[in-house]
């Protein structure tokens, strides 16, 4: 891992520290990603006084606003040539206190019409859960592309759910009055809907693309914010996303969910609909402003 450059986003606490901190471990160049600076800053100091490793950095960005996953991704790009691994692990949870916990509130911006205000939005008015657990994922995979492109077998690594919602096409905002669960499981939906089709894309560049639910109710602040009672830990959790982003013998095959380290299935049949998953694409370039 010593000439490994990972980004993990969501990695100053939980799952995503954990798995940060394994990297740092094992000599890898890591970027770790938050919106506090301050915590963001801590953070580093703690994994690097625990590991040695004095090849990690900070990025700051709230993946609530598409325009500061841009900037991450310039920032990243300015950095750095390559990127070996990039885990989409930032979300927001399943629950109102999920969203009351964040640092500012956000209000729709544009057309306050596609959200429902039951829900809070992003800042780009979109529904909270989908823009920060699947299209600032979506977008930074896309600005990174570059970056991944230079790795001689990247990989892309969406730290999925076992909790998942089939997207309505004709209400992706969700505006008939749904809930934060909804919301939670169309996002995480979504999420392996992508890698599916991200998996076909990165074939040129000998790239692979997983989806993975870490473990079942981790003792994780969202997690109990959801108001659900911990079966396991977020060290359980760590180790599958590490897996997942690691094992060769995931290189290059399709349709990759995993629960666990086990190979699973996603819930819904649309996440096997070619047409549905390029659907999904078109619409996600769309709302971020990229080529699909």
């Amino acid at each position: 891992m010593s000439q490994k450059t990972v980004l993990v986003t969501g990695s100053t606490d939980g799952v995503g520290k954990l798995v940060a901190a394994r990297f740092a471990l094992d000599g890898a160049r890591v970027l770790l990603h938050g919106r506090n600076p301050a915590k963001g800053a801590a953070v580093v100091e703690e994994i690097r006084a625990k590991t040695g490793n004095e090849a990690l950095e900070f990025v700051c960005a709230d993946c609530a606003g598409l325009a500061a996953v841009r900037r991450m991704a310039t920032e990243v790009s300015s950095r750095h040539d390559h990127l070996d691994i990039l885990i989409n692990n930032a979300a927001v949870g399943g629950s109102p206190a999920a969203t009351l916990a964040r640092a500012e509130p956000l209000a729709p911006t544009g057309d306050g019409a596609q959200v429902t205000a039951a829900l809070a939005a992003s800042l780009e008015g979109y529904e909270l859960r989908f823009a920060v657990n699947y299209l600032a994922g979506y977008l930074l995979t896309d600005l990174l592309m570059p970056l991944l492109a230079r790795s001689s077998s990247p990989r892309v690594v969406q730290v999925s759910s076992s909790g998942q919602a089939p997207i309505d096409f004709a209400d992706l905002m969700l505006t008939r009055g749904q809930d934060e669960m909804h919301a939670y499981k169309q996002s995480k939906f979504a999420q392996i809907l992508f890698t599916f089709e991200l998996a076909e894309r990165l074939r040129e560049i000998a790239g692979t693309a997983v989806a993975i639910h870490p473990a079942d109710f981790m003792n994780t602040k969202m997690v109990i914010e959801a108001g659900y009672q911990p079966t396991t830990t977020a060290e359980e959790g760590a180790a599958a996303v590490y897996w997942g982003a690691t094992d060769p013998a995931l290189a290059g095959r399709p349709e990759l969910f995993f629960n666990g380290v086990s190979l699973g299935r996603a819930k819904f049949e649309q996440a096997y609909d070619h047409a549905a998953r390029r659907r999904l694409w078109e619409l996600s370039a769309a709302l971020v402003d990229v080529p699909a």
